[in-house]
């Protein structure tokens, strides 16, 4: 049996409590449709129908959603995995229970992975244009408020990276920062001391937002990775020429789709792309009963 490393510990329970809201939001004091129409005993069978091409994700959360409105569902044949690539009129699964709690579960596990696999086929649309370099795409934070462990988790289904879960498990010196701490060196130091004195470890990443701020970082010392903030391609290319591999290197900011791969071919280790989980379509999925 797997067991979980302290940052899947921390997503499970982020997870938890959201399929707690989730449940809350939706059902409330009873579904009151099934109960009126549909007999306690009543069991039936539904399938989980791709109706948009892409990639799908979210299958493991819907178990736990099953799982946590009714013990006795079950998906009874998995024919999908996520991460797979998916076309119309795929079939994901089957699952069987009670009738009331299908119903009931419905709603919430497809909001879930539409949402999910929305962003997962979003995020290797991006990787397959870093095909054959070795810049890694990273996500942000820019994330649907309550549901970051889904849409990180989406990310890396569709073969991107996580960057910091966040603001507790990294330390990211930004321009905001660096302004009201009174420039780079004064922020990274500050940075070094607060964790000597807290006795932690973090890593420390430090944006750039010129050739100048970079040669500072670099003169200061004790920082990760380097952030070149809104840098054009040839300035991101003279930045990596200088950093040469003594730093990780990020770029952010200003990057599309289109000019994604010009930034990659600078040499830099990252780019991060905030467009993965907040400017995403939902993918189109339905639950359907299995008439028997």
């Amino acid at each position: 049996m797997h067991k979980m490393n302290q940052t899947e510990m921390k997503y499970q329970e982020f997870i938890d409590d959201l399929i707690s809201l989730l449940i809350k939001e939706d059902i409330g004091d009873g579904d009151h449709s099934s109960l009126s129409t549909i007999p306690f005993e009543a069991s039936g069978k539904m399938k989980l129908l791709v109706k948009q091409d892409g990639i799908i994700a979210g299958i493991e959360i819907a178990k736990q959603i099953f799982n946590r409105i009714d013990r006795d569902i079950k998906i009874v044949e998995q024919l999908l995995h996520d991460g797979d690539k998916i076309k119309f009129g795929d079939i994901a699964f089957f699952v069987e229970g009670r009738i009331r709690s299908l119903l009931q579960s419905e709603r919430l596990v497809l909001n879930v992975m539409q949402h999910m696999s929305g962003i997962a086929t979003q995020t290797a649309i991006y990787v397959k244009r870093l095909e054959g370099l070795k810049t890694k795409i990273l996500d942000t934070r820019k994330t649907t408020p309550g549901m970051r462990a889904l849409d990180k988790m989406a990310v890396k289904i569709g073969g991107g990276e996580n960057h910091r879960m966040g603001l507790f498990d990294m330390i990211m010196l930004k321009d905001n920062h660096i302004d009201f701490a009174g420039g780079i060196e004064n922020a990274i130091i500050k940075a070094q001391n607060y964790l000597k004195q807290a006795g932690r470890s973090l890593k420390i990443e430090v944006e750039a937002r010129s050739i100048d701020d970079i040669k500072k970082i670099m003169q200061t010392g004790g920082t990760d990775i380097i952030m070149l903030d809104n840098f054009d391609v040839e300035t991101t290319r003279r930045a990596v020429k200088l950093i040469d591999g003594k730093y990780k290197t990020e770029s952010s900011g200003g990057i599309t789709i289109d000019n994604l791969r010009d930034y990659a071919e600078c040499g830099v280790d990252f780019i991060s792309v905030g467009a993965l989980t907040h400017q995403i379509k939902s993918l189109d999925l339905s639950l359907k009963a299995v008439r028997q």
